[in-house]
């Protein structure tokens, strides 16, 4: 089963709840593959303190000019939605690299078929093994603007050795953009995470909305619970039909653990594996 871990908003602990919960269901006997898909800060190999090897490199196409053929039309940098063609008139165009997701645009608009392709390393997928949980990483090269090549490179990866795996965690990035759609494809039921703050409260209604675009059942977790009060998201978890399965309380027993490179643990957690059990 894929389960999405995801929110809105940026450090409500997605990464917090994924290892946790990769963890509790290893300890239970099941094999889980948890895919780190915020390409552009993995960091549940630090919360779990999991080593991890290089396993590919990822390549993306990188437009190439000709500069006999061209005829400094600017036609390629018009159609660059990425701006990554940088035109001055009379000069060969000037490609940012960096910020070219390899989309084949500026070729179908050139008119004298003065584009073609090489490739370049854009990013790396990491593999780690520890306590029977199997980590995939996607890393975008540093530098690099674009992560949503990394992310497609990554779930393709994932999808292809799914079904050794009991249950395939998938920790998304924040927001609702292109890459956390990407991580949510194919995705059979989402939980989604939240903090008792006006932030945290905005955010995971669009979070909420996405998945109810594209069609994904959804749970909500309330992380940091007790350092506000809790009646506005459980007001928002009955708007969207999301049973609240958790309340994990902000304590300094879970600061030390997180700290140290442990996965958190304790019947809060046990609550969400158990929701995730009844899944299945």
């Amino acid at each position: 089963m894929k389960l999405g871990i995801t929110g809105g908003k940026g450090g409500t602990g997605k990464s917090l709840v994924s290892t946790a919960l990769a963890t509790e269901l290893g300890k239970r006997g099941k094999k889980v593959l948890l895919v780190d898909a915020d390409v552009d800060c993995p960091n549940d190999d630090l919360i779990l303190s999991i080593e991890r090897k290089k396993i590919d490199d990822i390549k993306g196409k990188i437009p190439v000019f000709d500069s006999k053929k061209c005829t400094k039309c600017g036609k390629c940098s018009e159609h660059c939605m990425e701006n990554a063609i940088v035109f001055v008139k009379n000069r060969t165009p000037i490609l940012v690299k960096e910020q070219c997701t390899g989309c084949g645009a500026c070729s179908l608009a050139c008119p004298v078929g003065a584009i073609s392709y090489d490739t370049q390393n854009i990013g790396a997928i990491y593999k780690g093994e520890k306590d029977g949980i199997t980590l995939l990483t996607g890393e975008i090269k540093i530098g690099f603007e674009e992560a949503s090549p990394i992310v497609h490179a990554l779930m393709k990866k994932a999808t292809e050795i799914e079904k050794e795996f009991d249950y395939v965690l998938v920790d998304t990035a924040a927001g609702t953009h292109c890459n956390v759609i990407s991580a949510l494809v194919g995705v059979e039921h989402a939980f989604a995470v939240t903090e008792p703050t006006p932030l945290g409260e905005h955010d995971v209604q669009l979070i909420l909305k996405l998945l109810d675009v594209l069609g994904i059942s959804k749970n909500l977790i309330l992380n940091k619970a007790g350092i506000a009060e809790s009646e506005k998201v459980e007001e928002i978890a009955k708007k969207f039909n999301a049973e609240l399965v958790g309340k994990i309380p902000y304590s300094k027993e879970i600061r030390k653990k997180y700290s140290l490179g442990e996965a958190i643990s304790g019947k809060e957690i046990e609550a969400i594996a158990d929701a995730v059990e009844v899944l299945k």
